[in-house]
């Protein structure tokens, strides 16, 4: 992922004075401290891959039974669960993602990872936290610690989510099939962040679409085989395929509205085994993000009629085949959960508070609260040392120095990335949960749900 942020949000001062119920659960960071960065450090050094979290969902479990919560494990694959029960009131959910990357880490950092695992096809390929899920765990962790250990300030449920496979697109979903609605208590509203590559200690979030949906489709054409000495007994799916990939950089260019957003992207194009052999098929692999459902349908609906034109025109024996696969849903946040998220951030963060820019990247956490029939948002935050951004900002350079999500050189600061993910779950939570009685939110949160 990568992020780009816009204005502080109006009116949004250096300091603000918070919640009293969210300082004295927060007052208790500085203990956490230590234990927090060794756990973030712990996993940042053992990766593991979508639906092979077995070792970090070990270790998550265990810390939210330290803390007394209820505890789920297994669900869908890896997933976990834990729930703390604390008297009525909303029951919040807070989603953190759990999968690493087949990405060989670069960052020279002390507790790097030199770990490998073998993928999907059976091949071992090292493993890295290039994305910074072990930000999104170790902060959900700190978060569950500090509510715990805070519960006469507040009340009612808070469930903590440990969900695989975000990276494979079906780590919510396979959470979701094996029953998770009918094994935690309905939620009120539902809250994930990730961490981006801009400055630590910021936090951003966006009303409506904040993620765009994507869909990755896999197309065979056919042509037909012969000796590389005799193409005109052949149709050449070299020439096919290629006619294809240039023809399909019109859709963006001359289909889809300026003004709208929409990537499509070809990543993958196989043909061919030897020099001298004409094969009799290619395969193309396309990656497509949209922001609007309409946009989605036309692109969807312009490849395949590029593609079945491209076929005829080349005299193609076999009508061409299409699979999508990998489909993110979109990620819209819900204006009335994002406003009240916002505003409490503001109240605590003061002009760390920012508004964040859409971003192209895609996300699967939507589809937990779509599941339920819930509300949700989800913002950013910063994970970029402050001063090296700020360099990089002024000289123009950002998209040179700066190490994105997925690059080997992703290396989230650890000071103050995880007090302020950790904070921002807190902060968040408390725009619902219930003060107890006789005691209060201040005056800028008054206790209640939706």
């Amino acid at each position: 992922m990568s992020a780009s942020v816009s204005e502080p949000l109006q009116g949004a001062s250096s300091s603000g004075p918070g919640s009293p119920a969210v300082s004295l659960v927060l007052a208790g960071q500085p203990d956490v401290r230590a234990w927090q960065e060794d756990l973030y450090m712990d996993f940042h050094r053992h990766p593991e891959l979508g639906n092979q979290e077995v070792r970090t969902a070990s270790i998550v479990a265990n810390e939210l039974r330290s803390c007394g919560f209820e505890v789920l494990e297994n669900i869908g694959t890896t997933g976990v669960v834990g729930i703390l029960k604390n008297g009525e009131g909303p029951t919040v959910l807070v989603r953190a993602d759990m999968d690493a990357l087949p990405v060989a880490e670069e960052t020279g950092l002390d507790y790097a990872s030199k770990d490998t695992a073998p993928d999907d096809t059976g091949t071992e390929v090292p493993v890295s936290h290039a994305c910074g899920h072990d930000v999104h765990v170790a902060c959900l962790l700190g978060a569950a610690k500090l509510l715990a250990a805070g519960r006469s300030a507040w009340q009612g449920t808070f469930l903590a989510l440990f969900q695989p496979a975000e990276e494979l697109a079906d780590g919510a979903r396979k959470m979701i099939h094996d029953g998770l609605a009918g094994l935690i208590p309905q939620p009120d509203v539902a809250l994930a962040q990730h961490v981006l590559a801009f400055p630590s200690g910021t936090l951003g979030t966006r009303t409506g679409a904040v993620l765009s949906s994507a869909d990755s489709m896999r197309i065979t054409v056919f042509g037909r085989g012969s000796h590389g000495s005799m193409p005109q007994l052949a149709v050449d799916p070299v020439i096919l395929a290629s006619s294809i990939a240039l023809r399909l950089q019109t859709v963006v260019s001359r289909e889809v509205p300026p003004g709208e957003f929409a990537v499509l992207t070809i990543g993958r194009m196989a043909v061919g085994s030897k020099s001298n052999i004409i094969s009799d098929r290619a395969v193309l692999e396309l990656n497509i993000r949209t922001f609007d459902d309409g946009i989605r349908h036309l692109i969807l609906e312009a490849v395949k009629r590029i593609v079945a034109g491209e076929c005829a025109a080349a005299g193609s024996p076999r009508e061409p085949e299409f699979e999508l696969y990998d489909h993110y849903p979109l990620t819209k946040n819900d204006a009335h959960v994002t406003a009240k998220v916002a505003a409490a951030f503001k109240d605590h963060f003061g002009d760390r508070a920012i508004t964040l820019d859409r971003q192209a990247a895609s996300e699967d956490f939507s589809d937990i609260p779509n599941a339920f029939g819930i509300p949700y948002t989800y913002w950013g935050i910063g994970g970029t040392d402050p001063q090296q951004y700020a360099e990089a900002a002024a000289a123009g350079t950002v998209s040179q120095d700066i190490p994105a999500n997925h690059s080997p050189r992703f290396a989230p600061v650890i000071d103050p990335t995880l007090q302020t993910g950790t904070a921002a779950v807190v902060v968040a939570a408390f725009a619902w949960l219930k003060a107890p009685a006789g005691r209060d939110h201040g005056p800028d949160h008054p206790a209640g749900g939706l």
